[in-house]
C-alpha cells in the first residue's frame, strides 16, 4: 500500500506507542511496518522528483561537499629534519607474506652453503619488489661471518647501507665482529663511536661491548678497553656485565698484572650491589680469580673461593665456559686430580640439550692438563673415548693440539695414528698441522721424514707461509744440511712468498757457525738489499766476528758499499723508469690532442666545402630561372656569362672537394649534415 505525503503525515499522528505487557529486560523484535516511508502516488510523480533531482545536482554540488571536513593531523616533526639522520629498523611483523618467502629461500640456501647464492639474491631484492628486510640481510653478514668471509662481508654491508636498509644492533655487531678479526681494532672503534652518537635511534647492547673488549684485550690494549668499560657504565647503555668484566681479568692475568683482578672483581661486586659475604650469581669471573689468587701464592684463598662457589648448596649458575674456566684454573696451578673430579661432575651434570655442561673447550683443557703432567695416555683416552660419550664432534684445531703435545715429547707414532684418523673422519689437515709434523720429524731426528711431509703439504694445495718455510730451513740447517736449506729459501722466493728476518737469520747463524764466509756473505747482502727488513746488532757482531776469525774484516765493508751502491743505482733506475714512463704519457697525450684538433679541423673544411658546393648550386639554379624569364640577347648573354661563371665555379668546388685530405674524411658526417641543412636554407621561400 502507497500512502501520498498529506495522507502519510495524518498517519504517522494517528500512530500511538504499543503497550508493553512484558517485564522490562525483555528485549522486542517489532516488525517492519507494511507501508514504504516518503513515497509517491505514481511512477510518474518519482520519475520526474528524480529528473528534478538531478538537474539540481548538474548545477549545485551535492550538501556533503559543503560540509567542513576536518584536516588531517600532522606528526610533530622538528624544526630542521635531517634527511641523512638514521632511521628505526623495520620490526619483526615486517617479516611476512612475500618477504618471509624470501627469507625462508635464503636459509635454505645457507643451509646448502651456498653463500654466494645466497648473496646475489639478497642485492638482486634490494630493488625489486619483495625487498628483503634486515633479518634477511643479518642472517647472510651471519653465515658470511662463520666462514671468515670477510671481504664479502663488508661489501654486503657496504651495499645494504648504500640501499637504506636501516640496520639493527645485530646489524652493528656483525660488522664490529669481522673488525675485530681481521685486527682492524680502530675501525671497529671508530664504528662503535657513530653508533652511540645522539641522532642514532639505537642503543649498543652488552654483546657490542662484549666484541669490543675482548678485541682490545687480544690486540694487549688493555687500558682502552678499561676506557670502554667505563664509558659504558657512565652512559648507562648497557648494566655491569660480569663477561665483560672477566674479559678484563683474563687479559690482567696474562699479563701478570694479578692486582688487578682483584680490584676488577670487588669493582663487579660493588657496581653489582653485592654484599662482603656474598658471592656473585654468574660463575664466569670465578676461573680468573682463582687463576689471580694462584698466582699471588694465595692458595688457599684460591680453593676456598672453589669451595664456595662449587659447593653443594651454592646457587652461582655455572655454564661451560663457566667450568672450563676453573677446570683451566686448576689444571695450569698443578692441582690435575681436583680438576679430574671436576670434570666428572661436570659429565654427570651434562645432558644435551636441557644442560650444557662440558663442549669440545672442556677437553682441550684436560688434554693440556695431562700431557702437562705426562699422562699422554690419558690425554688419548680423554680426546677419543669420553669425547664421544657427549656427542661432541672434534675440529682441526683440536687435533692439532694434541698432535703438538704428543709429538713435542716425541710420541710420534701417537701423533701420525691422529692424522690418519682426521682423514678418515673427514677433516682436512691444515698448514698448523703439517708443520707440527714437521717440527716433530726434526725434533726425532727424522729429517728425511720432515721433508716428505712439507712435500706432501705443497702437494696436497696448501700454501705454507714464510713460518712454515723457516721449520724446514731451520730442520735443515741444525743437521748442517744447509744446501739443501738454501734450496728451500731460494723455492720460498721462486713461490712468490716474502721470507722475514728470521728466515734470513737461520741461514747467516748456519753459515756462520760452518764457517762457509761466502755464503754468509750472499745471505747478508740479500738481507741487507731487502727493505723490508733491518740486520740486527746481533747478527752483524756475528758476522763481524766470523770475518775476523777468517781475517777478512774489510770485506764487509765492501759489502756494505757495493750494497748502498747497487741501491743507489736501483733508485736511479726506478726514477728514469718513473719520468720515462711520465714522458710517454704525455707524449700519448699530445698525440690524442692533436688527432682531435686535426679531426675537429678536416670536419671544418668539409663543412667549408659543403656549403660553398650548396650555395654554387643555388646561384646555378637562380641564373637559369633568370635566363629562361628573359628575352633579350643582352639578357640572353647575361644569362650565359652567369651560368658559365657558375659552372665554373661549381667545377672548382668540385676540384676542392676531390683534392679534400685523407683526414677530411672523418668529418664527412658533420659535413653531410651541413650540406642538409644549408640545401634546406636555400630552398626557402625568402631566399627565393
Amino acid at each position: 500500500m502507497a500512502l501520498s505525503k498529506p495522507y502519510l503525515a495524518a498517519h504517522l499522528r494517528i500512530l500511538n506507542p504499543l503497550p508493553r505487557p512484558f517485564p522490562p529486560g525483555v528485549r522486542l523484535r517489532f516488525s517492519t511496518p507494511p507501508f514504504r516511508l516518503l513515497s509517491f502516488a505514481t511512477p510518474e510523480e518519482a520519475a520526474a522528483e528524480r529528473r528534478r533531482r538531478k538537474r539540481r545536482l548538474r548545477i549545485e554540488p551535492p550538501l556533503s561537499s559543503h560540509r567542513q571536513q576536518p584536516a588531517p593531523r600532522r606528526l610533530p616533526s622538528s624544526k630542521n629534519p635531517n634527511p641523512n639522520a638514521p632511521k628505526l629498523p623495520e620490526s619483526a611483523t615486517a617479516l611476512a607474506g612475500n618477504r618471509l618467502n624470501l627469507h625462508n629461500r635464503i636459509l635454505t640456501l645457507i643451509r646448502e652453503n651456498d653463500l654466494d647464492e645466497a648473496s646475489l639474491l639478497v642485492r638482486h631484492s634490494i630493488y625489486s619488489n619483495c625487498r628483503p628486510t634486515i633479518f634477511t640481510c643479518n642472517a647472510v653478514l651471519a653465515a658470511l661471518l662463520r666462514q671468515c668471509r670477510y671481504t664479502d662481508l663488508l661489501s654486503l654491508h657496504r651495499f645494504i647501507t648504500q640501499a637504506s636498509v636501516a640496520p639493527t644492533v645485530i646489524t652493528h655487531n656483525l660488522l664490529l665482529q669481522a673488525y675485530c678479526d681481521c685486527r682492524k681494532i680502530d675501525n671497529a672503534l671508530e664504528h662503535y663511536r657513530l653508533i652511540v652518537k645522539e641522532d642514532v635511534p639505537l642503543n649498543p647492547s652488552p654483546t657490542t661491548y662484549r666484541i669490543l673488549v675482548k678485541g682490545l684485550v687480544d690486540n694487549n690494549k688493555l687500558e682502552q678497553a678499561v676506557d670502554l668499560k667505563n664509558d659504558m657504565l657512565d652512559k648507562a647503555l648497557s648494566p655491569p656485565d660480569p663477561i665483560v668484566y672477566n674479559l678484563l681479568m683474563t687479559g690482567f692475568v696474562r699479563n701478570d698484572e694479578h692486582d688487578r683482578v682483584l680490584e676488577l672483581f670487588e669493582e663487579l661486586k660493588d657496581k653489582l650491589s653485592i654484599a662482603a659475604g656474598d658471592v656473585i650469581h654468574d660463575g664466569i669471573v670465578y676461573g680468573n680469580l682463582m687463576k689471580g689468587y694462584f698466582k699471588k701464592g694465595m692458595d688457599e684463598e684460591a680453593m676456598d673461593l672453589y669451595s664456595r662457589v662449587l659447593g653443594q648448596d651454592s646457587n652461582v649458575r655455572f655454564s661451560a665456559v663457566s667450568y672450563n674456566s676453573v677446570l683451566d684454573a686448576l689444571a695450569k696451578s698443578g692441582r690435575l686430580d681436583d680438576a679430574v673430579v671436576l670434570f666428572e661432575r661436570m659429565m654427570r651434570e651434562h645432558d644435551s640439550p636441557k644442560r650444557i655442561a662440558v663442549n669440545l673447550g672442556s677437553f682441550n683443557v684436560m688434554v693440556d692438563g695431562f700431557c702437562s703432567s705426562g699422562r699422554f695416555g690419558e690425554a688419548i683416552q680423554v680426546f677419543r673415548k669420553r669425547l664421544r660419550e657427549t656427542n661432541c664432534v672434534p675440529d682441526v684445531l683440536s687435533y692439532n693440539n694434541l698432535i703438538g703435545q704428543l709429538g713435542k715429547n716425541g710420541l710420534i707414532a701417537e701423533a701420525e695414528e691422529l692424522f690418519e684418523e682426521m682423514g678418515e673422519r673427514g677433516f682436512n689437515p691444515d698448514e698448523y698441522t703439517f708443520v707440527l709434523l714437521v717440527e716433530s720429524y726434526f725434533g726425532a731426528g727424522r729429517p728425511s721424514d720432515a721433508i716428505d711431509c712439507f712435500n706432501k703439504m705443497v702437494d696436497s694445495g696448501l700454501r705454507p707461509n714464510a713460518n712454515a718455510y723457516n721449520q724446514a730451513i731451520g730442520g735443515l740447517a741444525d743437521v748442517r744440511r744447509l744446501d739443501e736449506a738454501r734450496g728451500f729459501f731460494d723455492r720460498m722466493v721462486e713461490r712468490e712468498v716474502k721470507p722475514n728476518v728470521a728466515s734470513y737469520e737461520i741461514l747467516l747463524q748456519a753459515y756462520c757457525r760452518d764457517e762457509r764466509v761466502d755464503d754468509a756473505l750472499r745471505v747478508l747482502k740479500d738481507l741487507l738489499m731487502d727493505e723490508s727488513v733491518s740486520l740486527s746488532q746481533d747478527m752483524k757482531e756475528l758476522v763481524e766476528s766470523t770475518l775476523r776469525k777468517e781475517s777478512r774484516e774489510e770485506d764487509f765493508g765492501k759489502l756494505l758499499e757495493d750494497v748502498t751502491r747497487e741501491k743507489a743505482e736501483a733508485a736511479a733506475r726506478a726514477a728514469e723508469e718513473k719520468e720515462r714512463a711520465e714522458a710517454l704519457a704525455r707524449e700519448e697525450e699530445e698525440r690524442v690532442k692533436a688527432e682531435k684538433a686535426a679531426k675537429e679541423a678536416a670536419a671544418a673544411r668539409a663543412s667549408a666545402a659543403a656549403i660553398e658546393a650548396v650555395l654554387g648550386r643555388k646561384r646555378l639554379a637562380d641564373a637559369k630561372d633568370e635566363g629562361d624569364d628573359s628575352s633579350s640577347p643582352i639578357l640572353s648573354l647575361g644569362a650565359a656569362e652567369t651560368k658559365s661563371e657558375s659552372v665554373d665555379s661549381a667545377e672548382e668546388e668540385g676540384v676542392i672537394l676531390e683534392s679534400s685530405s685523407a683526414d677530411e674524411k672523418d668529418g664527412a658526417a658533420v659535413a653531410a649534415e651541413h650540406e642538409e641543412r644549408c640545401t634546406r636554407l636555400c630552398h626557402t621561400p625568402l631566399l627565393r
